[in-house]
């Protein structure tokens, strides 16, 4: 097997690992049509072609013969600590089972460490026992979890976290944020999210973090962002934007 990073050559086989992946994984609690759906959307030929190609991005391929059979893409993001998220990790089914999904993550967390991250961060459905027992077998620990909507369901999602440094950074946690109306905000850099043009972090109204406001643009600074119903995010004053969340990290 060669673990190497990914070309444009890829783009197919990719989506199509990504699809029966998700199926073999999701298959029992997600309605199949939303399992397509959401696999066509983060998917997409042309936004994958940009995530091959954006020197930011790391995405590696497992291979076999000329097969791709398991696939990972991963970024670094400036928060408290430099996290190293991962967006996922799709290993094909019928090569699960023999440590494909373990070489990748070692792979990933490899080049993270290279670029200087403090931890390496991954986002599991609780319903997804062999992803949870994945990280767990990989070292790493559940620091949190939080509840996403999908379909018509509500599932809980766990948060994975593996240091890979010995020391936390001293960038500031909080800030108290003042918007051009006059508003007092508290941006929170342990929550951020990766955008197009730089990070965007959520905002509250309240020092405790209970009250949410929104985001906050760090390639403008400004709080003017806009949220659908899709979860697509958009700085509506530089146009950065946040591409269509992905709600579970492991195959």
């Amino acid at each position: 097997m060669e673990l190497r990073e990914a070309d444009t050559a890829d783009i197919e086989s990719i989506r199509t690992v990504a699809e029966t992946s998700l199926a073999a994984s999701y298959g029992h609690v997600v309605e199949h049509g939303y399992l397509e759906a959401a696999a066509e959307q983060w998917y997409d030929r042309g936004d994958l072609k940009e995530a091959i190609e954006d020197p930011s991005t790391w995405f590696i391929v497992a291979v076999e013969g000329d097969e791709v059979v398991a696939f990972a893409e991963s970024y670094v993001l400036d928060r408290r600590e430099r996290v190293g998220e991962i967006d996922w990790i799709h290993v094909d089914p019928d090569h699960r089972g023999r440590g494909i999904g373990s070489s990748v993550l070692t792979k990933i967390e490899e080049v993270l460490r290279s670029d200087d991250v403090d931890v390496v961060e991954g986002r599991v459905l609780a319903e997804n026992e062999d992803g949870t027992t994945f990280y767990e077998q990989n070292e790493y620990e559940q620091a949190g979890s939080q509840e996403v909507d999908i379909g018509e369901g509500t599932f809980e999602e766990r948060i994975y976290r593996k240091r890979v440094t010995g020391e936390v950074t001293d960038a500031q946690a909080q800030e108290v944020h003042e918007t051009e109306r006059g508003e007092t905000l508290y941006v929170d850099y342990d929550e951020g999210s990766r955008g197009s043009s730089g990070p965007f972090y959520a905002v509250y109204t309240d020092e405790g973090h209970t009250e949410r406001y929104g985001y906050l643009c760090s390639a403008c600074g400004s709080t003017d962002v806009s949220i659908d119903t899709m979860d697509r995010v958009e700085c509506l004053n530089c146009s950065n934007r946040i591409k269509p969340t992905r709600w579970d990290a492991a195959y």
